[in-house]
């Protein structure tokens, strides 16, 4: 995409997985990246690979150090840092929650908050939410990670139909399954439900660049997800009906006695 020649991008969570691929890809396109990731190492690695600046630490507290390492201009930030909760059976701690809230839902309101004025000023800015297919439909065993996914996908709905006509783009990525290390932290509902179906990161990024040539807001790495969140609005009790089953195959797979709630996985 020759627009992205020369754009300053900033990838939040880019020390692997999604953030990686995007980051890469990016950057591949000509793009001047900043690649950002809790862990200094990790970011400072992919940078190092792709000729990108690292600015680790709070993706939502870096932004102004991001801004001035691209030279006081963000085109394009893409909200991608994530969190799950150990996946179980029972409802996880306040901590937990207050986490995935934090990590999933505000720090893109803080990112943003930090953008939109520049961008409305200039008419023109680019905000990716790294949202999961969670956030159109739910996870088993994984509520605080559900919610806050709804959270996530709303806040970008939200940005968009704001904003649109003053020039912001927003796009929301909604994979299921993708072979990264929070796939693998799922365990065994994340193997009843995701691992059949698992994409590569890269396939993430390819999607993503799709649905910005097309200007389309929601980026379906897999497709069929469309027909999943159509069923779901359509006849809410019968999809709740289909996923309790995939619970209840959980349950038996997961050595879960039935009626007695389980214990955390």
């Amino acid at each position: 995409m020759d627009a992205m020649r020369g754009a300053g991008v900033v990838v939040t969570g880019a020390g692997g997985g999604i953030g990686a691929a995007l980051a890469r890809r990016f950057a591949a396109e000509g793009a001047r990246v900043v690649v950002n990731d809790l862990d200094a190492g990790k970011a400072a690695a992919v940078a190092a690979e792709i000729g990108a600046v690292a600015v680790p630490g709070d993706a939502s507290l870096i932004v102004g150090d991001a801004r001035d390492a691209l030279g006081g201009v963000v085109d394009i930030y893409c909200a991608n840092a994530g969190v799950g909760s150990p996946p179980g059976h029972e409802l996880p701690g306040d901590d937990s929650w207050a986490t995935a809230w934090d990590v999933n839902v505000m720090a893109h309101v803080r990112a943003s908050r930090e953008l939109i004025p520049g961008w409305l000023a200039r008419g023109e800015g680019r905000f990716v939410s790294t949202v999961s297919a969670a956030g159109l439909l739910t996870m088993i065993g994984e509520p605080a990670y559900s919610v806050t996914k709804h959270g996530a996908l709303a806040y970008a709905e939200w940005l968009s139909l704001t904003y649109r006509h003053r020039g912001l783009k927003v796009h929301a990525i909604c994979p299921q399954g993708v072979r990264t290390d929070m796939l693998a932290a799922t365990g065994t509902a994340g193997e009843v439900v995701l691992a059949a179906t698992a994409i590569e990161p890269e396939a993430v990024a390819d999607a993503l660049f799709k649905a910005m040539a097309e200007d389309r807001f929601l980026v379906l790495p897999h497709p069929e997800v469309a027909g999943f969140h159509q069923a779901r609005a359509a006849d809410p009790d019968r999809w709740l009906d289909s996923m309790n089953k995939v619970q209840q195959h959980w349950e038996g797979v997961d050595g879960v006695e039935r009626g007695r709630g389980g214990k955390d996985a």
